[in-house]
């Protein structure tokens, strides 16, 4: 089963969905003499067992009240201590055992309300994710979304109780609350799918109550699980909304860090055009801090952009600004970059000559960096458009340049020797 699961991507994320009727493996969790109510285990959700009497650490009342603050503060720590039993069990190798504990430490959680039983829940959830526990995963996702289906009943009439599921401790102050534990819980268990419709009703009442620290948060933890889920589309919507409201604020720090997010998300989403957008206006942010150093790669991101975007004339223009900008703070390896992308793009054109002046000048800047192997790959370079215009006097000259660097650094030698023999004949020819 888990071997299927992974096959289908759901291990690595989570459940996005989980449908009525899933068959849980249920783990027998007993307690003390407490008995089991239903003989019938292997049916038994193991959140939601019935017993005869009640678990030995509730106060043995006859009476249906609220637990009073002493009460709370005693079952809180020896639920305390259930966990720190069941982590020692999972150390020690003891899983099902750790998780017979964890089980029963979540259904005593309810006692202490529902915003203390969804935070718990993602607790375990999450150790479960990471030990590769499907079905435990399994089993407290569907504990987490029958509490957010009576939380979302709530909103419209009472919540009906089942035989399989307890009516939940819900105040309408606890609701925002609950909504981000909520969220919390599915992230903790890697299952993005189902927390991003939660964050969204977050989004929509920091909206409502105009509270703009909380929408930016909001936003923020949105764009992550989007990424996370590589739904650019959609993340790139989230820092759009967050840019906006940077500049509303005047906010030029984050106006950079959201510029930078966006650049790199349309470049995901192979839409050079919008990638573009945004790496000008970085550029121009770079330029007025004089901030060299970042400008020249981005500079040689912009040309690429317009080279995929089918401009060749932006694209050697920009080239050509990054090997000036590298050269003049000494960015060899930028200032090489840039001239093999220069020289490449025009003899893609079939420009060959103007090729062969950018690489007689890459030859300068690698000789001066001590590049050897970007030497040897432009010496490459250069022989092969010799062969192309059919000089093979010139393309053997390379060659052999190309030979005499690989023996020295013991790499591609039998393919120098192979160019020079193939060009030897053809020469002859």
């Amino acid at each position: 089963m888990q071997d299927l699961l992974k096959k289908m991507g759901l291990r690595k994320w989570g459940f996005k969905k989980l449908g009525v009727g899933i068959v849980v493996v249920t783990f027998l969790l007993g307690f003390g003499s407490v008995a089991l109510a239903d003989d019938n285990k292997s049916k038994l959700n193991p959140l939601e067992i019935k017993t005869k009497t009640p678990d030995p650490l509730l106060p043995q009342s006859t009476l249906e009240r609220p637990l009073n603050e002493l009460e709370t503060q005693q079952l809180r720590t020896a639920l305390d201590e259930l966990n720190a039993q069941a982590t020692a069990q999972l150390n020690a190798g003891n899983s099902p055992a750790a998780f017979e504990i964890w089980y029963r430490e979540l259904r005593l959680r309810r006692s202490l309300g529902t915003l203390e039983e969804v935070r718990s829940l993602g607790r375990v959830g999450e150790i479960a994710w990471n030990n590769n526990k499907s079905t435990e995963v399994q089993v407290i996702t569907q504990r987490l979304q029958a509490i957010q289906q009576q939380l979302e009943a709530k909103n419209k009439k009472p919540a009906k109780t089942s035989a399989s599921t307890s009516a939940l401790k819900i105040e309408d102050a606890d609701i925002p609350a609950l909504l981000q534990a909520l969220a919390t819980a599915y992230q903790q268990m890697r299952s993005p799918g189902l927390a991003l419709p939660i964050y969204q009703q977050i989004l929509a009442d920091t909206k409502a109550r105009q509270d703009t620290t909380a929408q930016v948060a909001t936003l923020k933890t949105m764009g992550e699980l989007q990424m996370s889920w590589f739904d650019y589309p959609a993340s790139a919507a989230t820092y759009e909304e967050l840019l906006n409201l940077a500049l509303a604020q005047g906010d030029s720090f984050n106006q950079v860090v959201y510029i930078q997010q966006l650049a790199y998300i349309y470049d995901k989403a192979k839409k050079p055009e919008n990638a573009l957008k945004m790496k000008q206006q970085l550029a121009e942010s770079y330029l007025n801090k004089k901030d060299i150093a970042q400008l020249t790669p981005l500079k040689i991101a912009i040309a690429s952009d317009y080279e995929a975007m089918g401009k060749p004339d932006e694209a050697s223009q920009n080239y050509q600004e990054a090997y000036s900008l590298a050269l003049s703070i000494q960015q060899f390896a930028y200032a090489s970059d840039a001239l093999q992308k220069l020289a490449a793009l025009h003899k893609s054109y079939d420009d060959l000559d103007y090729a062969l002046q950018v690489y007689q000048i890459r030859v300068q800047v690698d000789q001066q960096s001590y590049n050897y192997y970007g030497l040897m790959n432009t010496y490459d370079q250069m022989g092969q458009i010799y062969v192309q215009q059919k000089k093979y006097s010139d393309a053997l000259t390379f060659f052999q340049k190309g030979l005499e660097l690989a023996k020295s650094l013991k790499y591609q030698e039998t393919y120098f020797t192979t160019q020079i023999d193939r060009v030897t004949q053809q020469s002859s020819q």
